[in-house]
């Protein structure tokens, strides 16, 4: 299996990374991002495309792959709708179109939030638009879409937040997780869950094509 993962410097692309790595079926690992930061070796193979936005202009380099892992994503505190619009549904669609146009045959997975409103109208902005977004990849010419929406994700082997407060948070929060997460099960998921569930999800396909922590664990 080939896989290009969007978002591989951050805390949760750092676990699927590895998960990536680790799987002997996952032939290639293509890391996509705005800029390099990862040391390239063995199956990871690297493309650094500063403005995601002009994908296209790179749409041949993109052929050939059966998932995309799509784990990039932004805050919204401090935005208005418009830009985290941009930033979550323009670029994401954007990218998502280019690799469905080159790779019918694709699974997509995206990493969304628990909490997300397919609705489109509910009251929470970032939800709102996480659900636009959600909906929309579930439209897409493609062999499957699946949306992932953790709650509490529990870093593991070395995965680090790259927003300051976020790593001081699980910092402080780190001895509590393994309590937290025997006593609410469906509330909490790993970086190695994560991973290991868009592996098996890309290659045998599952019956729910939006995920909550629960359906995450229990793949």
């Amino acid at each position: 299996m080939k896989v290009i993962l969007f978002g591989a410097s951050g805390m949760v692309g750092q676990g699927v990374l590895r998960e990536c790595q680790l799987d002997a079926e996952v032939e290639t690992v293509l890391a996509v991002g705005r800029s390099a930061v990862i040391n390239v070796s063995g199956k990871l193979r690297e493309l650094v495309i500063p403005d995601l936005m002009r994908i296209a202009d790179l749409a041949e380099s993109l052929q050939g792959y059966d998932a995309c892992f799509f784990c990039l994503g932004v805050s919204s505190a401090g935005m208005s709708e418009a830009r985290y619009s941009e930033l979550t549904y323009d670029l994401t669609l954007t990218v998502a179109k280019v690799l469905a146009a080159q790779n019918p045959g694709m699974t997509f997975i995206y990493v969304s939030g628990a909490g997300t409103d397919s609705s489109e109208h509910g009251s929470s902005m970032w939800a709102r638009v996480k659900g636009r977004t959600e909906n929309a990849l579930l439209r897409l010419p493609i062999k499957a879409a699946f949306m992932f929406r953790p709650g509490v994700i529990q870093p593991l082997h070395g995965a680090r937040s790259k927003t300051r407060s976020y790593r001081l948070l699980y910092q402080f929060s780190a001895p509590l997780l393994p309590l937290i997460r025997r006593l609410f099960p469906k509330h909490v998921t790993t970086t190695e869950q994560m991973g290991r569930a868009m592996i098996k999800l890309a290659r045998q396909g599952g019956p729910k094509q939006v995920l909550e922590v629960a359906d995450i664990n229990a793949v």
